[in-house]
């Protein structure tokens, strides 16, 4: 029987949109409208941000929240909902005094970042065990850091839990995975637990084969776990993961080209990893088996 392979599709991101792109997922309907592409290209999860109707930039308001997660139910009700929890995480230092925040932090509480999940019940919510530094300079944006720390990942996974919703732990540096390891010590994250192992962005972890590899070997026992690599890196990550046993992600949330200058649908994204996976001897995973492969309802 050949092996199945859970690929998800991060639909749009909560990051700056390249200005040349047409027709971005922006609106809630949008938003859904990608999910349910990504879905019926094949995709078995939609991993989910919010972006305000009328600006494009990331909201993570649980309105916008809800009307995307309604409109995704409602066409495909078997397709697994992944709804972030990112956003909220974002401390801007003032270029001027670096002690005082800048206007455009966004740190929001342990309850605020996961109010969303707590109401709509997802199958899975994402949780970064991660700080790291992000560049500025997009649109005179000062450089900022996105913060996680451990006090707040605890609670932020014990509302998780509670919710009945099964984290998938975001580990761009081997360090996340050792920090999630401890929530799990602690009690804080149930077994068996699922790795998003993040490659390329820049300054963290490298999208090549010997840091996958290396991340790998740090998941604890039984840990299931999936890669994606940004920008050109997306489909060799994707070959990668599926030779070494995990799970995949696309989707425009980490590259939006098909070929250098050609940019790419979410749906065209799904089918071509489908493509690399089945050519590996591998198959999609349904909606169905990857409920069954996750340990999700």
């Amino acid at each position: 029987m050949k092996r199945k392979v859970v690929l998800t599709c991060a639909v749009t991101g909560d990051g700056p949109i390249h200005p040349r792109y047409p027709n971005y997922p922006v609106t809630p309907r949008q938003i859904a409208e990608a999910c349910l592409e990504a879905a019926a290209a094949g995709a078995s999860v939609v991993h989910i941000h919010g972006r305000n109707p009328e600006t494009g930039v990331g909201d993570r308001s649980p309105a916008v929240f809800r009307e995307i997660v309604a409109r995704v139910r409602e066409e495909n009700p078997d397709v697994l909902v992944n709804l972030t929890t990112g956003m909220g995480a974002t401390f801007v230092p003032d270029p001027a005094d670096e002690a005082i925040a800048h206007p455009t932090t966004d740190v929001g509480t342990a309850a605020e970042r996961v109010a969303h999940v707590v109401e709509l019940k997802p199958q899975i919510c994402t949780l970064d065990t991660t700080t790291m530094n992000l560049e500025g300079g997009i649109a005179g944006a000062p450089d900022c850091i996105f913060m996680n720390t451990p006090g707040k990942l605890r609670d932020m996974a014990e509302l998780i839990r509670k919710a009945g919703v099964k984290p998938e732990i975001e580990a761009f540096n081997p360090g996340d995975i050792l920090l999630a390891r401890n929530l799990m010590e602690k009690g804080h994250i149930d077994e068996p637990p699922l790795f998003q192992i993040c490659l390329g962005v820049k300054w963290s972890a490298p999208a090549d084969a010997r840091t996958l590899l290396y991340m790998k070997e740090l998941l604890p026992p039984g840990a299931i776990w999936s890669a994606f690599g940004i920008s050109r890196w997306q489909m060799e990550i994707v070959a990668l993961s599926t030779i070494l046993g995990g799970h995949c992600r696309v989707g425009l949330e980490d590259n939006i080209y098909l070929e250098r200058g050609v940019f790419a649908t979410n749906g065209q994204l799904v089918e071509r990893a489908g493509r690399i996976i089945r050519d590996l001897g591998c198959e999609v995973a349904t909606p169905g088996e990857a409920r069954e492969i996750l340990a999700v309802g």
